[in-house]
């Protein structure tokens, strides 16, 4: 499975982005069936979980500081999941990846290891 991270940019606070994970590759289909998940990285800082949906209608997931202002949602027609990013601060900045995995269970949903596929990262820099 491929991952492309697209979306990213440079916005004010309190403004809003849309980050998109676009799955490819051989053994994909069906794609409902792998849980994604959004994790970023800002310099020196190790990478964060922000918020993951679960394969197979299983549920969302969102670190407390993004909740209520950040949304994800999966299109499994378009192979793609989004991050919907509202309300944005200056330390939502960083490199944003999205990951796959097909067998996560909700205890290791947060944890960058548990994951199988990588994307190669979005910027999201939130400044005025």
């Amino acid at each position: 499975v491929q991952l492309q991270a697209s979306g990213g940019g440079l916005v004010q606070p309190g403004g809003s982005l849309r980050l998109s994970c676009a799955a490819s590759g051989p053994s994909v289909r069906p794609f409902s069936r792998y849980s994604v998940g959004w994790f970023r990285q800002a310099p020196g800082e190790q990478r964060e979980f922000v918020s993951a949906i679960k394969g197979n209608g299983g549920g969302t997931f969102y670190r407390d500081s993004v909740k209520g202002r950040f949304t994800i949602s999966r299109d499994s027609a378009k192979n793609t999941v989004y991050l919907q990013m509202n309300s944005l601060k200056p330390e939502d900045t960083a490199v944003y990846y999205c990951s796959a995995g097909a067998r996560l269970i909700n205890s290791a949903i947060r944890t960058p290891d548990a994951y199988d596929y990588w994307g190669q990262g979005t910027q999201v820099t939130v400044s005025s």
